[in-house]
């Protein structure tokens, strides 16, 4: 979900696309989307649909085979998904749909296959079929990226016949991606990677969206791949994917960007053909508690009645869907932490518009976006603004809301929503910061949007992971997830005609964080032998002073000169009398003797 409005105005005021022009997404189709009743019971099979209590279904049945119609299960077998629901929390019976205190029925929720452009038509006629609850359609499924300002610079001829091979190795990148920084500019991914498990070691990342480029220079270290569904053949599709799995996790190395979280392992998920919401249910079924799920997501909402605007307002996540949902909830339910685009719509979701159900919705619905009614789990990701200066240019001031983010008391956390720099092109073309004819040598400075802020978000969230696991405690819950980032991290700012009262929430602070995950205790010793870090690698990490202490380094960061001094004398006489206090790796404190 990528923003292109201008400072101060409105979603897409100029054009949502490259030069004023209009945006598209191949294979943003439409969802015809049925909710059976429960008491039927229906099942799937090769000879068509079926009643396990017996129910008579005759009048389904013809009417599926007389409109060449099929009803798919959205999460897969029925009896499967019935069997393998996680523990839930007790809660009143709600007739199987669900409801505050209970988990959907999985089972029930079946996708329309044949319907194409008769999908409005169908509703009605199917939900006064006996044994449906209701039918509804969703809007296709783009992602949440602006168009960056303006277009890329015109690429001198010599650059665009640019290959890979004999060409000029990749730039070290880096020193542009303010995100890794420490807070409040960036989330201190830099801090992160200087403790065990901070790079994200023992995480799993899997990315629900339409393509990527997976054969990227940047992304060669810990790419699994695609775990379900088919790719979208389509370039815009392909660099937003490629952009998000940089910031999350590109590789560590001399060349490019770094990703937050460089040793978690990424993976793909693509819904086309089979959904969003299967794609959600999917994915989770392949991770394990404490793993990350990142929905690069959002539709045309209620507002202006989910018609498709090149401008995106009106645009929300995907939880407002019932089965979308369903599946987030199974997902947290799990235990599996769910990062999820609020959308770039503009859009207050507190607003009252969104209390009333849409017609075609389940009785049992209710809007998730209320904090009051039972929470999808998800964490739900706002865009702010980068520092003034990011790449020359001022959005506002740091970490005020972007016009076109969406906001309310539902948003979690804000990450980074432009001047994001990062693997892939520049929206449907080459690379602004380095094209040419090798897509998998293209990078952008320009990635923006409630899509560039989501993976900010789980790259911190996979760095906590890490650090936790690392230190042998058990990794957060979604629960707790949530509650971290609200109570830490780097407050929101004011913005003209933007305060702070429309919620997006903090930008994540790992160190602030950790604080509150970690238990601290400081201990003392004495140092046994001392490194002065003067080339830092990498070189973004700030100058050391290191002592080794109790059997491990520990690190005095932005040493004074005096210090410095100090320490050097001391071990130069031969018999060296340097008491150090410690939290974990950090020195906290240091008394020279001699």
């Amino acid at each position: 979900m990528t923003d292109q409005a201008l400072p101060g105005q409105g979603p897409g005021t100029a054009g949502p696309g490259p030069d004023g022009a209009g945006f598209t997404y191949q294979g943003a189709e439409p969802e015809l989307i049925v909710v059976a009743r429960a008491e039927a019971r229906l099942r799937a099979g090769t000879e068509g649909i079926r009643s396990a209590s017996g129910a008579d279904i005759s009048a389904l049945n013809m009417f599926l085979s007389d409109e060449q119609l099929a009803l798919e299960p959205v999460f897969g077998n029925e009896e499967r998904i019935r069997s393998a629901l996680p523990a839930q929390p007790s809660g009143p019976a709600d007739g199987g749909g669900g409801g505050r205190g209970t988990m959907p029925d999985l089972s029930l929720f079946y996708r329309v296959r044949g319907g194409g452009e008769r999908a409005e038509e169908l509703t009605a006629r199917l939900a006064a079929l006996p044994e449906i609850e209701t039918a509804y359609v969703k809007p296709g499924a783009v992602p949440a990226r602006t168009t960056p300002q303006g277009a890329p610079p015109n690429l001198r001829p010599e650059e665009a016949k640019r290959l890979k091979e004999g060409a000029p190795a990749t730039p070290d990148y880096t020193g542009r991606q303010g995100y890794l920084a420490p807070a409040p500019e960036g989330v201190d991914a830099y801090w992160a990677w200087q403790r065990p498990g901070g790079s994200g070691q023992d995480v799993t990342v899997v990315d629900v969206e339409g393509a990527w480029q997976l054969g990227h220079e940047d992304l060669a270290d810990k790419l699994a791949g695609i775990v379900v569904g088919h790719p979208i053949q389509d370039i815009a599709w392909r660099n937003h994917g490629t952009a998000v799995l940089g910031v999350i996790g590109g590789d560590r190395d001399e060349k490019g960007i770094t990703g937050i979280a460089p040793e978690a392992v990424t993976a793909a998920a693509s819904f086309q053909g089979i959904g969003s919401a299967a794609a959600i249910h999917a994915a989770a079924e392949r991770l394990l508690a404490g793993d990350l799920l990142l929905i690069e997501l959002h539709r045309p909402g209620p507002r202006f009645d989910y018609a498709v605007r090149d401008d995106q307002r009106g645009y929300v996540a995907v939880e407002w869907w019932p089965d979308d949902c369903a599946a987030i909830r199974w997902a947290t339910a799990k235990g599996v932490l769910v990062v999820e685009a609020a959308g770039n719509g503009g859009e207050s979701l507190d607003d009252a518009v969104y209390e009333r159900r849409p017609d075609a919705f389940p009785e049992w619905w209710r809007n998730p976006f209320n904090p009051s009614n039972q929470a999808s789990g998800a964490v739900l990701v706002g865009a702010g603004a980068p520092p003034p200066g990011t790449h020359g240019r001022d959005h506002g001031p740091d970490r005020s809301r972007l016009a076109f983010s969406n906001y309310g008391a539902r948003l979690d956390a804000q990450g980074w929503g432009r001047e994001v720099t990062t693997t892939g092109g520049f929206w449907d073309r080459a690379g602004d910061l380095q094209g040419g004819a090798e897509e998998i040598a293209w990078y952008t400075d320009t990635f923006s949007g409630t899509s560039s802020a989501s993976p900010v978000v789980v790259g911190a969230l996979a760095c906590l992971q890490g650090i936790l696991k690392a230190a042998g405690l058990a990794p957060m819950s979604p629960e707790r997830a949530r509650e971290v980032l609200r109570r830490t991290g780097s407050a929101q700012q004011d913005a003209p005609g933007r305060p702070v009262s429309e919620r997006i929430g903090n930008r994540p602070d790992i160190k602030a964080a950790v604080t509150q995950l970690v238990p601290s205790s400081v201990g003392s010793g004495q140092a046994e032998q001392y490194w002065d870090e003067l080339m830092p690698y990498p070189r973004e990490l700030p100058p050391r002073l290191r002592l080794f202490v109790a059997g491990a380094w520990r690190n005095l960061n932005h040493p004074a000169p005096e210090v410095r001094q100090a320490v050097h004398a001391a071990f130069a006489g031969g018999r060296p009398d340097v008491r150090v206090w410690y939290s974990d790796d950090e020195v906290v404190g240091l008394v020279v003797a001699g």
